[in-house]
């Protein structure tokens, strides 16, 4: 009887633990400073470290659903990756969350030659709408995936 109150609290410990953790790394994301996430993630797409410029992104859309600026940088990566039709989808997320958002876009990195990512301002408001730019993204995007194979190269 005794072993089994041992084990009993034992598992108790182990679980409660394990709880503390799971919800001090949920803090952790939770607390991502979007803007400078937002800052980092372009840094690394421009370095064409896609990998980790996919992940930060991952946090910051965990943090902000939605964010027209997130999800068209998301695209810029699928894009790198040759992910076409995953780089449309986040376009056509981002689309309807775009019109009002306001950047101002002082550096621009082409991705692919075809899907524009975009630094954020790191101070005030920008002067440019977002909404024009991502559907430009858009019709980036739909014209390489309907464009035929490269001579000599085959597909895209």
């Amino acid at each position: 009887m005794k072993r089994t109150w041992v084990k009993v609290v034992a598992l108790t410990v182990a679980l409660a633990l394990l709880g503390a953790g799971l919800a001090f790394a949920a803090k952790a994301e939770k607390d991502i400073d979007v803007g400078k996430a937002l800052l980092d993630s372009y840094d690394l797409i421009e370095k064409k470290q896609y990998k980790k410029a996919d992940a930060l992104l991952d946090k910051i859309l965990a943090k902000d659903p939605g964010n027209p600026l997130a999800l068209n940088n998301k695209a810029s990566v699928m894009v790198a990756e040759k992910k076409f039709d995953k780089a449309d989808t986040y376009l056509n997320q981002a689309l309807p969350k775009a019109k009002g958002y306001m950047v101002q876009v002082n550096r621009v990195c082409s991705v692919g030659n075809i899907c524009l990512a975009f630094k954020p301002v790191t101070a005030g408001t920008g002067n440019q709408d977002l909404e024009p730019l991502i559907k430009m993204n858009i019709e980036m995007v739909k014209g390489y995936m309907t464009a035929g194979p490269l001579p000599g190269k085959g597909l895209r």
